[in-house]
């Protein structure tokens, strides 16, 4: 490809991964404020009536009693699905806010499940540290969130995915849950999940679906893994989405086995891989297709959202961009919004909620750099907004912080927040080039804040690993006892884990210990009696387990006698009472 595609390409491809902002001259209902019938309302006639109807904000910081958040979760209502927007990617303060209200949500209003503006594979990994503590969040996020989603890489999220992790071990039977929505990225992870699926349900697929996926899972790093994307020819990025889409198509085209729902998992995982395969294929090195580009990329985002609704049946927080989060688009380069698709298909079931500043310092890279990387991550200092802008009549009610739900807004406030006008969206670079955005149009609530700061980054090199302790101490599952005698019930987060694996090994960190052969007897007895498990393989010479098993199956022989003629020499610490006993 030749170097000034290349840079096209990429830059094209910056616009609908980084929240590139544009400029809308849409027409404000009923007339603009010059013409004969527009509205007449003014900034200076608008803040009485803003000053009457806005509710203070005591923080954005996720602690303490949450009380002034009362009509915030009157305005939530019966809202299935709540979008909390950010008007800068790399701000501290809108991040934390959102944190608050996911706990205020969780804890008043019953939500379970938040969902971000991110990789699904990202997502699959978080929630499954979520659900059972494996893992390090800290790792995960260092992994997943390079390139476009760096600026996700931050201490922000990580206290959130810490704080619902802390929530689901105090509240192990509903337990949060965590999606990511974007298709930017997907994982190895998903890749393994699909094929897994395949071998184990639908054994007749594998040689084709992995013939389809061959030299597709990703092998480097995700920020590497964008950048190839981004350069690869048009024709080979094309032939990658029509074997995802043909893979997909096997799976969705078998019926899932009784009740388990692996299948519909496994589905979605083949449809994320999908989408990511298809979002490259747009033809990005052409200006005119990064509209469709960017219409597609969020319609995905609100379909994901959606199948993880209805899948997990729970009321949701969803996170992201207002640029994508909005129900009326700001630029031209995005056409349709994933706030847009979800109004449409929820309804009022939908509620957004549009975040806005007055002055302070944002994380950013310089403007329309392509494919960055942390070293291109600045801190950037943003001024008090201009007249005539949105922030700039906001940011002149009294208060420090706060909300408004636009819908009860007094009519002066109504009519001036139906107008589009100038206003900070900052994606992942900066400055923004200025969105026309109607308030009223776009969002169900805005929220205000005078000041905000950075967000604090993360080291992608762990450096010196922290103080392991708490991790495991929250980690751990109590054991009853190690002796082979029931009840067994302790031993159940073990076969959770075991799941359907059909081989389990149990070590041992001495030969001669009794705890652990006693507690590999105890072991096989559980997974004898919960999951199946039939037989028991020992590290003894084949000759001993022969006559050991000729025993089992029939009665005949001595095992004392077999295991005193056998396990002699190397094999003489297996000559024990506890494996006799679990013989017997």
């Amino acid at each position: 490809m030749a170097p000034s595609t290349t840079r096209r390409l990429a830059a094209a491809l910056l616009v609908w991964l980084a929240v590139v902002p544009g400029t809308a001259a849409a027409s404000p209902a009923g007339g603009g404020p010059d013409t004969p019938d527009g509205p007449l309302t003014t900034a200076d006639h608008v803040l009485p009536a803003l000053e009457r109807a806005a509710r203070p904000l005591r923080t954005a910081e996720p602690t303490g009693p949450a009380v002034d958040l009362g009509p915030f979760g009157r305005a939530v209502g019966d809202a299935v699905l709540v979008g909390i927007g950010e008007a800068a990617h790399g701000s501290h303060d809108f991040v934390t806010f959102r944190h608050r209200a996911l706990r205020y949500l969780v804890e008043r209003k019953g939500f379970r499940s938040f969902v971000l503006e991110a990789n699904w594979s990202a997502g699959a990994r978080l929630d499954h540290y979520l659900l059972t503590g494996r893992g390090d969040p800290a790792r995960i996020m260092s992994e997943e969130f390079q390139n476009a989603y760096l600026l996700l890489h931050s201490q922000e999220y990580l206290d959130m995915i810490r704080w619902m992790r802390a929530y689901n071990v105090a509240h192990p039977d509903d337990p949060l849950r965590f999606a990511g929505n974007d298709n930017g990225y997907a994982g190895p992870e998903l890749y393994d999940r699909v094929v897994d699926h395949v071998r184990r349900a639908h054994p007749d697929l594998l040689p084709a679906v992995t013939e389809l996926y061959r030299g597709l899972r990703p092998t480097v790093p995700v920020g590497a893994w964008i950048r190839a994307a981004t350069t690869a020819p048009l024709g080979e990025r094309r032939a990658r989405a029509e074997r995802t889409g043909r893979a997909l198509a096997l799976l969705r085209a078998r019926a899932a086995a009784g009740i388990d729902d692996d299948h519909a998992w496994a589905v979605q995982h083949a449809t994320a891989i999908d989408q990511v395969a298809r979002m490259y294929a747009f033809d990005l090195a052409d200006p005119g297709s990064v509209p469709a580009a960017m219409a597609y990329r969020d319609t995905v985002m609100a379909d994901n959202t959606l199948w993880w609704h209805r899948r997990t049946g729970h009321r949701l927080v969803l996170g992201g961009h207002n640029s994508h989060l909005y129900t009326s688009t700001s630029t031209p380069t995005l056409p349709l919004t994933q706030g847009q698709v979800l109004r449409q298909r929820l309804g009022d079931g939908y509620l957004a909620v549009g975040l806005s500043f007055g002055f302070g310092a944002v994380h950013a890279t310089e403007q329309g750099l392509q494919n960055p990387a942390d070293e291109d991550v600045r801190r950037y200092t943003v001024e008090p907004p201009a007249p005539g802008s949105v922030e700039h009549t906001l940011d002149q009610v009294s208060h420090p912080n706060w909300y408004l739900d636009l819908r009860t807004a007094p009519p002066a406030a109504r009519a001036w927040l139906d107008i589009p006008r100038p206003k900070r969206e900052i994606g992942t670079d900066f400055p923004p080039p200025g969105d026309q955005v109607a308030l009223l149009r776009s969002a169900d609530l805005v929220v205000h804040l005078r000041e905000i700061g950075p967000s604090r980054r993360l080291d992608r090199d762990p450096g010196t690993p922290a103080d392991p302790l708490p991790a495991l101490r929250e980690a751990a599952r109590p054991l009853r006892t190690v002796e082979p005698t029931g009840p067994y019930d302790d031993l159940d987060p073990l076969g959770t884990t075991v799941a359907d694996a059909r081989l389990v090994g149990i070590g041992q960190a001495v030969h001669g210990g009794h705890d652990f052969l006693a507690f590999q007897h105890r072991t096989f007895g559980y997974l004898l009696e919960r999951k199946g498990f039939r037989s028991f393989v020992l590290e003894a010479p084949w000759s001993t387990g022969l006559r050991l098993d000729d025993h089992l199956l029939t009665g005949r022989g001595d095992p004392a006698r077999i295991m005193s003629e056998e396990l002699q020499d190397a094999y003489l610490l297996t000559h024990t009472r506890e494996v006799l006993d679990l013989v017997r």
